[in-house]
Formats: C-alpha cells, structure tokens, sequence
C-alpha cells in the first residue's frame, strides 16, 4: 500500500518531512530515503522530494510504501495506518496501543486475534442455545438449563492441565492442540440425543476452548510491549467478542427446525484450515524461550488469592447476566431468534468502543480506577436492562456493554502481568477455576433465586453484590502495573535460570 501527501510549508515546516520520524514507525535514512528501524510493518520505505515554491517555501512530497506485518486483519486497519503515515513524524494514533508495536509483535497480535475470535465463537455457543436444545429435549423452565451450564464449567479442571502443560512444554503448541480439539469436540455436541449427553459433549470442548482463551492472553502478554498489554487484551477481546458477534448471527438457524440449533456447532469445523495455516504463523513466545525463573506458585499465593476471589465475585453475577439472557429474551419478554439476534447484536456491539478505550486508558492512565468504574458501571446498567421493558432495556443494555467493557482490558491483564514466566500459564488456569466455581455458583443461585423473587432481574439485583465487592478490592488492594516490563512485576524472572 502506498501513502502520498503533497504540503507546501515553510522552513520550520519542512523539518518534520526530511527528518527520520519517531512515532508509529522508527525510522533510519539510508540512502535517498528513509526505511523503518521499528514498527508494524513487513515492508516499509519512505522518499520524500522536495522543490522551491518561492518566497522561502517548499513543496514537499512525502510517498510511502509499506505493507504491514498484521495477518488476517491487515484490511480493517490499513487505510487508518495509510492516514497516520500522510501526517508529518507519523505520531501514534488515537486509536492505537501507547507503545509502539514491532513486526513481531504486530504478527502475533494478528495471529492471536484470530484465534481469540475462534474461542469467542466456541465459548458463546452453548449460551446462545441452550434454551432451544432444552426445548428440543422437551425439557422446560431455566433450572435444567442452569444445571446444565454449571456441570459444564468442570470443564476448567480439563483446561487448568492443558495450561499447566505449557509452562513445561510451550505455549504455542497447546494453544494449536487446544484450538482444534475445540473445534472437533464442539461438533460432536451436534450429534447429542438429549440434554446430558449434550452436557457432556460441552464440557470436553469448553475444556480445550478454555484452555485456548488462557494461552492466547498468556502470549499476549508475554510479546506485547510494557506499554500496549492492557491494548492487546482489549484487541483480544474485540476479537472475541467478534467470534461471539458470528455465533449470534448465526442464531437464526435455529428456527429452520427444532433440531436447527445442531448447526451452530458444526459451523466450528470451517476454522480448521484456518489454524492450520495460524500453526505457520504462530512463534513460540520469546519469554517462553529466554531464561526465566523455576518457581513453584505456592510462592504467589498472596497474589493468587486475590485474583481468585475476585474472578469469583465477577462471575457469580456475570455468568447467569450473560447465559440466561437469551432464555430471558425469549420467556419473560417474549422475543424470536431474530428479535433476540437483533438486540445482542445492536447492544453489545458498541461494547467495543468501551474495550478500545479502556484498554488504552489502562495503559495511560492506570489500571485500578478504569476496572473498577467499568464494574460498577457495567453491572449496573446490566441490572437495570433486566428490570426494564422496550426501548429502555435497549439503552441500558447498551450502555452497560460501553462502560462494563473497559474493565475487560483493565482486570483481564492482571492474571498475565502478576506471575512469573514459570507459572504464568497455571497460575491463570487456577484463575479460571476460581471463575467458573463463580459462575457455577452464580447460575444455580439465580435458578433458585429467580423461581423464588419471580424474574431473573430480581435475581440479578442480588447477585450484583458480588461485583460491587470486587470494585472495593480494585481500588484497596490491586497493585497498579501500567508501563511497568514483566520482569519488574516479577523479579525472579531477571535473576534465576531455568530449570
């Protein structure tokens, strides 16, 4: 792709244009042009040409070529690349990372993107269709839906070994075996004769979907720059909640037939010859591969302890919030397939712009006040939609997807950033765990809640309790990380070689 811009400016202007530029890019002249020392790109040259106007002036022309090392989402940011490289020093843009990002760092973004849109899609699954396998088994009410979702967060023990291998055996390799054992097992959940063996199925491929979403944040971490983790968690989880986005467009299918909710995990299967050619793009983490600590993660348990009981409180409210919602949509408010596609679609879709901007807040500004205001925020308008009707459910829903979604990139780092290299990826399989005995105590609560109270908001408005006392750990006990390398949040990594 090329980038022109044509300027007439003056002395002081011209400066800017025939200087080497620090910005998106580090660049170095060599010869009659200048080529990048750093930055986002595979292939990068610049020339500039410069002729009198007259009166002290100049007319400047600025062609750049370049072609970035972003794979699969190389054509969404482009022609916004192409915008910052027409501005004299190429400054980072608004919507980009704090830290400028490496050929490398930008290739396993891309890569990992990717694979967090597979997880996205594999992890909303059962959740958008629960409700109408239930009803194909002939089964009714929320409580066998409920059960249903909490067995299948055993599935975390399965993910909690898959990770613990990585530490000894790598990242990328489980993150690949993850990814497709994922996409098999989800297809078998096709071929299920009732609502246990479906339970069964789910549970084996959120196992291995779950492993992936841990690795994918565990390498992330590990390859951005001190500067753009808390960014590269808010990509991941645009990514993700892209992945969701496709599940969630895919729900009509459900209404060809009964048995029309078997086709949304078949659709898994197309992502095959997509990891194949992500296992050719894939490295291995470098921190992985450097020297780093042996360590044992009974030495972190402070630490731990803290990240767990706060994945608890999140989950005890958000899971039911997030997994009840079609079923909710369907019975209490009397919506189809399509009404429901509709509003996921037109009120968690902006969450993005929240993940974006707090995750670039985070990085900025700090981690603690961002998290815990899109807690509060988040949780709040969730119970309000809820409690609502018509069009007020749809604008708070869509204001608690903005504002919950800048906690996403400030919490989620926390798990990556807090341990050592030796124990990262286990240490944030036990946060999972943690999450899922949450989540798993949060849906039978508000099964058992919602039957007594009347409606699942009611439900809700209790279990809100939990995320507002993980808003008060934020701000009183979390450690704030922003800009600071792995290896000064965890020292042990400098100092110690491996085992």
């Amino acid at each position: 792709m090329r980038a022109v811009r044509r300027v007439t400016v003056d002395d002081d202007g011209l400066a800017p244009w025939v200087e080497p530029w620090e910005g998106l890019v580090h660049e170095t002249l060599d010869g009659d042009g200048f080529n990048a020392v750093s930055g986002p790109f595979r292939a990068y040259r610049r020339t500039v040409e410069v002729t009198p106007a007259g009166d002290g002036r100049h007319e400047v022309t600025s062609t750049v070529d370049f072609r970035l090392a972003l794979p699969y989402f190389n054509w969404l940011v482009a022609l916004p690349v192409r915008a910052a490289l027409r501005k004299p020093g190429a400054s980072l843009p608004w919507w980009g990372p704090a830290d400028r990002l490496d050929a490398r760092a930008s290739t396993v973004l891309g890569v990992l993107c990717m694979a967090s849109l597979v997880a996205g899609y594999l992890g909303t699954s059962i959740t958008q269709t629960i409700t109408y396998a239930s009803s194909d088994f002939g089964l009714e009410g929320t409580r066998p839906q409920t059960v249903a979702l909490a067995v299948t967060r055993l599935a975390a023990f399965l993910a909690i070994g898959l990770v613990s291998l990585a530490d000894r055996r790598g990242r990328r390799q489980l993150l690949l075996i993850s990814a497709v054992g994922a996409c098999l097992f989800s297809a078998t959940t096709a071929l299920t004769p009732s609502l246990p063996w479906f339970t069964a199925s789910q549970t084996v491929a959120r196992g291995f979907s779950i492993a992936l979403g841990v690795l994918v944040a565990v390498v992330a971490a590990e390859e951005m720059p001190a500067g753009a983790r808390a960014f590269g968690v808010s990509v991941l989880g645009m990514s993700a909640a892209l992945g969701a986005g496709l599940c969630v467009m895919a729900l009509p299918l459900t209404g060809v037939n009964p048995g029309g909710w078997r086709l949304l995990f078949l659709l898994p299967l197309l992502a095959l010859p997509v990891l194949r050619d992500l296992a050719r793009r894939l490295p291995e983490s470098q921190r992985f591969t450097a020297t780093h600590a042996a360590t044992r993660i009974a030495s972190h348990r402070a630490r731990l302890g803290l990240l767990a009981a706060s994945a608890f409180l999140l989950q005890v409210f958000t899971a039911p919030a997030s997994q009840l919602q079609n079923d909710f949509l369907r019975n209490e408010r009397a919506y189809s397939a399509i009404a429901i596609s509709l509003f996921t679609i037109c009120t968690a879709t902006p969450a993005g712009i929240g993940v974006v901007a707090g995750g670039k807040l985070a990085d900025l500004h700090g981690r603690r006040i961002i998290g815990a205001l899109g807690v509060v925020g988040g949780v709040g308008g969730t119970v309000a939609m809820f409690l609502s009707h018509g069009p007020a459910m749809w604008a708070w829903s869509l204001g608690a997807s903005v504002i919950g979604g800048a906690s996403l990139p400030a919490l989620g780092v926390y798990g990556p950033e807090l341990f050592p290299t030796g124990v990262r990826a286990r240490a944030n399989g036990v946060l999972v765990v943690a999450g899922v005995l949450g989540s798993s105590a949060g849906l039978l609560a508000a099964g058992a809640l919602t039957d007594s109270l009347g409606s699942l908001g009611r439900a809700l408005a209790v279990l809100a309790i939990g995320p507002a006392l993980l808003a008060l750990l934020v701000v009183a006990r979390y450690p704030e990380t922003a800009r600071l390398e792995l290896e000064d949040l965890n020292p042990e990594d400098r100092k110690a070689p491996a085992m």
